[in-house]
């Protein structure tokens, strides 16, 4: 796993000993002598996890943490605090700057490299997510960065597994003091509350009298529910080799007993506020998917996915012998409701209109707005003769009742059009069914509109 990591430390021999570690792994490796330098570096996007000293002069490494985690530009590199520092008041301020981790040297090669290979897997994980949600920023929505540099990470919801009553008794205390605590002393029923409960953070206790705690967190990654929620594991001192696994298999952090209270708060927060960071990424990506797809206006499928869902379905029908009809409809003198009422009013129509298909048709019909006032609708395992009654069924109800403008205080009668086909062969291309379709609903509006014609008659 290649990753670039910047080494941030004015000491040259310590720099040299990081760097020698770092590239025997097969790491890319940068380095900065100074706060400033390693902060021009991060702006301009060329490292992937910092390695930060802490006693460095004109700016030491907790200022250089908070200025890197408070800048939306590299507020998602991961920071790891390397500094002879070994007090957990010096732990505590270090994750309060921002660090997503704390070690003290002198750090093994071992736990250093698993640390490490852990963050690089996270940023690449965020990186991804971070490429897709570019479009949501050039859509209008709000950059997750802002609101995750404002976010303290209190109030979250965290599941405690835990089964000796000295330790959650004790834990769960220190926890409410910021958060929501939920304790499972049954290891088995602790995957299930996980999955069903919504939590923001697992904490897991290593030391479990009937149940290995590192089996409970990969089975926590390979479920679907549970697979991107934060574990921080809780570990005897001498349970390096455990803990060095369970970063492997995806545990997020940990904590060595005893159990300071300010460091469990804070490496707490700093785990909620990443699920929430993540969260955000992820639900931007699917507002800007769903955006892709839907027409704004009505709420329906936009022309561009029903282009593509069609040919599914024809595929899908060809394959198991079944019919499939399509319906184009078009509103009847829509450019006199614009021009007499106002754009207003025909986007009230065009709503209320939305509406009326949805209520029309099942759930596995696909209805979509094909552009200006044509709407397609497509009916899987409906033939001609039944996908005639629906479409005379919505030319009826459209016309019987009639539309409200203007917020209500004007109602307008409005009727439609429908021209209808069927796949007719196996194998027809979806632009030979839709042509058909709207050369039908062409003979319905200079037939005399308010009418349904077929393709068949």
């Amino acid at each position: 796993m290649s990753a670039r990591i910047l080494v941030v430390d004015d000491v040259p021999a310590n720099v040299k000993l990081l760097e020698a570690r770092l590239s025997a792994e097969y790491f890319d490796v940068l380095t900065a002598s100074n706060g400033a330098e390693a902060l021009q570096i991060c702006a301009r996007a060329e490292c992937d996890i910092i390695l930060l000293d802490v006693m460095m002069p004109d700016m030491d490494g907790f200022e250089v943490c908070r200025r890197l985690k408070s800048n939306p530009v590299t507020h998602f590199i991961p920071v790891v605090i390397v500094t002879a520092l070994d007090s957990p008041a010096d732990r505590v301020r270090g994750l309060e700057a921002g660090a997503d981790d704390f070690l003290t040297k002198p750090v093994s090669d071992v736990v250093l490299i698993a640390r490490v290979r852990s963050l690089t897997r996270l940023k690449m994980m965020t990186d991804e997510l971070r490429m897709r949600a570019i479009t949501s920023l050039e859509m209008g929505m709000q950059a997750p960065e802002r609101s995750a540099i404002a976010d303290k990470g209190l109030g979250g919801r965290i599941l405690l597994v835990d089964d000796r009553p000295s330790s959650y008794e004790r834990l769960a205390p220190m926890l409410s003091a910021e958060h929501t605590v939920d304790v499972e002393t049954n290891p088995g029923e602790a995957l299930f509350n996980a999955a069903e409960g919504n939590y923001d953070l697992m904490i897991v206790s290593l030391s479990l009298d009937n149940y290995d705690g590192l089996r409970l967190c990969s089975q926590a990654r390979s479920l679907e529910r549970t697979r991107q929620l934060p574990i921080l594991a809780i570990s005897d001192a001498d349970n390096n080799a455990r803990l060095l696994r369970g970063l492997e298999i995806g545990v997020n952090d940990y904590l060595l007993r005893p159990i300071d209270k300010n460091e469990l708060l804070a490496r707490a927060r700093t785990q909620i506020r990443r699920r929430r960071y993540t969260d955000h990424l992820r639900d931007n990506v699917q507002n800007s998917i769903e955006m892709a797809i839907t027409d704004a206006l009505t709420g329906l499928h936009n022309r561009r996915y029903m282009e593509s869902h069609l040919a599914t379905l024809a595929e899908q029908a060809s394959a198991r012998g079944k019919p499939l009809a399509l319906m184009i409809l078009d509103i009847d003198y829509f450019k006199a409701i614009n021009d007499n009422y106002g754009h207003d009013a025909g986007d009230d129509v065009l709503r209320d209109f939305a509406t009326r298909i949805r209520k029309s048709i099942r759930g596995i019909d696909l209805a979509c707005r094909y552009g200006g006032e044509e709407f397609v609708i497509v009916m899987p395992e409906t033939d001609l003769h039944v996908a005639g009654m629906v479409a005379e069924r919505l030319r009826r109800s459209i016309a019987g009742e009639p539309f409200s403008i203007s917020k209500g205080v004007n109602r307008i009668e409005v009727t439609i059009s429908i021209g209808l086909t069927t796949l007719e062969r196996k194998g027809e291309s979806v632009t030979d069914v839709l042509k058909r379709a709207d050369n039908a609903l062409y003979r319905a509006k200079h037939g005399g509109r308010n009418r349904v014609v077929s393709a068949a008659a």
